[in-house]
């Protein structure tokens, strides 16, 4: 067993969170992840009330019967998506299963933390530079996630967001010193016991695992997506705005999404703007592929982790590999 503060404070057996992917983290991946001794965010993303009601009943479902397995058991949203409709969020803090933490991304986290706190639910706060790091302290944090960029799906450009490898150890230091109590998880570009034990001998108290739990068996994505992603490397991801226009999803700077690399997106690269001004045709062609699944067309949400990726295991033999890895590599 590899035991650090954030397993003894939250009752877990290995220092792992399951990352809220949106339409990956369901149900069936969270309870899964939950049973096996992590942290299990259920994919809360933009909010839809009745999306993140079926898919936390669901992960309760499965885990009602095994105590440990449901106070492991949390969700994570997008905190400036909140801001337009937080009914999902009110709806989770009414449920009787209390939600182990809560995870605020990319936005201002205060409002929300301050109603978690009236309930005892630790708020976790993702960030991906050290200057975004005393807000959320001063919010209320009791859980820092350091996302690098190497992160699939959303986080910080390319240009202003850090790498892991030295974002984890800076924030780790910076919290030793201004406050000591609150925690940190490494994110981004972390896919087995290798970069477990690498995040553990930063500073970390944990990982954040995203891609690799993507290509999972309880994940929600596509199994063809999944076979398309496992036939590619790190290379072939790139972060842009591009998907996110094709979407109708309006984020703000500085943030934008990692994915695959394909033909949809070489066609617009450097087009972003007109691709904007006038994105029906190309939006039609888009959510037809996704109904599809061609992905040439539709986007694949990977991180640059995805050339470490050969397999899609159950959740549960995945977590045991990568502890009894980062165990072995620790102990040398």
């Amino acid at each position: 067993m590899l035991q650090t503060r954030l397993t003894r404070q939250l009752g877990l057996s290995a220092p792992l969170c399951l990352a809220p992917m949106a339409l990956a983290s369901g149900g069936a991946l969270a309870a899964a992840w939950a049973r096996s001794g992590t942290l299990a965010l259920v994919g809360g993303g933009y909010g839809e009330l009745e999306w993140v009601r079926r898919e936390y009943c669901i992960a309760v479902s499965k885990l009602v019967a095994i105590p440990s397995g449901l106070s492991r058991l949390g969700c994570g949203f997008i905190t400036w998506r909140l801001a337009q409709d937080g009914s999902a969020f009110d709806w989770l803090l009414d449920q009787q299963a209390k939600p182990a933490a809560v995870m605020l991304s990319f936005g201002d986290p205060t409002p929300w933390i301050k109603r978690l706190a009236d309930r005892g639910i630790p708020a976790i706060c993702q960030i991906q530079r050290a200057d975004q790091l005393k807000a959320v302290l001063d919010a209320g944090a009791s859980i820092v996630v350091a996302q690098g960029s190497e992160a699939g799906g959303h986080g910080m450009n390319s240009s202003l967001g850090r790498g892991t490898f030295t974002l984890v150890p800076e924030l780790a230091d910076i919290l030793a010193g201004v406050s000591p109590n609150t925690l940190l998880i490494a994110a981004g570009g972390i896919s087995d016991g290798r970069g477990l034990a690498a995040s553990l001998m930063l500073g970390a108290d944990g990982a954040m695992i995203g891609s690799r739990a993507w290509a999972t068996l309880e994940s929600m994505a596509s199994i063809r997506a999944k076979q398309v992603a496992l036939a590619t490397t790190g290379d072939e991801t790139i972060r842009s705005g591009i998907f996110d226009i094709l979407r109708g999803k309006s984020w703000p700077r500085p943030y934008d999404f990692r994915a695959l690399r394909n033909s949809i997106h070489r066609e617009w690269e450097g087009r972003e703007t007109a691709l904007l001004a006038n994105p029906n045709e190309a939006r039609h062609g888009y959510e037809q592929a996704v109904k599809a699944e061609d992905y040439d067309l539709a986007h694949i949400p990977i991180g640059e982790c995805v050339g470490s990726i050969n397999d899609i295991p159950s959740s549960a033999e995945l977590i045991t590999r990568i502890v009894d890895d980062a165990i072995k590599r620790l102990s040398h």
